[in-house]
């Protein structure tokens, strides 16, 4: 009876592995799935750093308008010709590079008389506009009383900025001075807080702003004695604020 017993359990163990096997050939290898889930806990510390820069503009920019009417188109672009021809030859004989003088705006237009009621033509008008660029401020005010007294009626503006060298010097210093602005305070805040500072993780740069800076308008002179007395024109400073936030790792 023993014997009968042992046989019939050898024979299920036997079964069962052969029916295993059999499945596997035909199913491929069972898969075994182990779930396995880790936590990261990670804190951040933002601390934002700043930072204030005076510098005088190396670089200006002044609009020279000519407005000029005649009673035919053929006049009025003649005598406007002759007077941006004019003090294009005056600016460059006073050292300024022909690529710094531009003609910005040329247009023409008919001049209506609306009294009389008919909108009649009465003549025409061109307008003209020279952009200067100036590096040598000394010139400014010699280039703008140079060009009034040779036709330019209009003074539209004069805009101070930095030279793109000068800009990218003043970028490199902001950004030094503000990421050490930043990791002063955050180490202060770490102490008093008791937290220890890590790796920093990320950065954020803010836009640059420019504070202050100038872009004037003037009139030509309603009288013939203030029109004599020379253009007096200083750039000023400008300040930059230039701020960044850094983001570190904290235990």
């Amino acid at each position: 009876m023993k014997v009968t017993t042992a046989l019939l359990i050898s024979a299920s163990i036997v079964l069962g592995s052969l029916g295993v096997f059999l499945l596997t050939r035909i199913l491929g290898p069972l898969p075994i799935s182990i779930t396995q889930t880790t936590t990261n806990k990670l804190s951040s510390f933002d601390v934002t750093g700043e930072t204030s820069i005076t510098a005088v503009p190396d670089k200006a920019q002044v609009d020279l308008g000519i407005t000029i009417n005649n009673r035919t188109v053929k006049a009025a672009q003649d005598q406007a010709n002759t007077v941006i021809n004019d003090i294009t030859k005056a600016l460059k004989e006073m050292g300024v590079d022909a690529k710094d003088i531009k003609t910005q705006n040329y247009s023409i237009n008919p001049s209506y008389d609306y009294a009389s009621g008919t909108q009649r033509i009465t003549g025409y008008n061109v307008d003209a506009t020279l952009e200067v660029t100036l590096k040598d401020f000394t010139k400014l005010n010699d280039v703008i009383d140079a060009a009034t007294s040779l036709g330019a009626n209009q003074v539209h503006g004069v805009s101070f900025s930095l030279s793109e060298e000068k800009q990218k010097e003043i970028d490199k210093q902001a950004r030094e001075e503000a990421i050490a602005d930043a990791k002063t305070k955050a180490q202060e805040l770490a102490n008093i807080a008791g937290m220890k500072l890590g790796k920093i993780i990320n950065i954020i740069e803010n836009t640059p702003y420019t504070g202050g800076g100038i872009r004037p308008m003037y009139e030509m002179a309603a009288d013939a004695k203030s029109a004599l007395e020379p253009t007096q024109i200083q750039p000023g400073s400008n300040t930059y604020q230039y701020s960044v936030v850094l983001s570190y790792e904290t235990f």
